[in-house]
């Protein structure tokens, strides 16, 4: 399955033995190279704490979700720069969600996440060891970790 859906070995390992919420699946998070700033919102405070989708972010997601599934975006405690990333497909969008999107492709993210990612770019990066979705030019964000799924905050 994981092939199917495009998702990488580590995630597809890690979804095996880690209970998400919602039942949703987890996806793989990295920092890779830089990428374009393209995006709208269906919030009405569009201008305020915008998630930034790039064309490959949108791409992918448009191959890999299926009828009403868009990509969460969710900032946790942990990592070694104390905050990490996590990517999962859902279905249910919550009364704090904010939902942004682009040529058909969505990426929501709850209220709580949206203050430690806000201004932040969305992208899907090839690798030759792993494909994932991951956060890029996040301005909240002081410094981060070698691997890029975790960052400590601006304070």
């Amino acid at each position: 399955m994981a092939a199917v859906r495009g998702l990488s070995l580590t995630a597809a390992a890690l979804r095996a033995v880690t209970p998400w919420a919602r039942g949703s699946r987890l996806l793989a998070s990295s920092r890779g190279p830089q990428a374009r700033r393209v995006a709208s919102s269906s919030s009405p405070e569009a201008g305020e704490g915008q998630i930034h989708l790039t064309a490959s972010c949108v791409q992918r997601l448009l191959e890999i979700t299926e009828g009403s599934e868009f990509l969460r975006l969710e900032v946790e405690g942990g990592g070694c720069s104390g905050f990490q990333y996590k990517f999962s497909l859902d279905t249910v969008i919550n009364p704090d969600d904010r939902v942004f999107e682009q040529d058909g492709a969505r990426v929501v993210v709850d209220s709580d996440s949206l203050a430690f990612v806000k201004g932040a770019q969305v992208d899907f990066s090839q690798e030759l060891i792993r494909s994932s979705f991951q956060v890029l030019n996040n301005p909240q964000a002081q410094q981060g970790c070698s691997c890029g799924s975790s960052f400590s905050i601006k304070l």
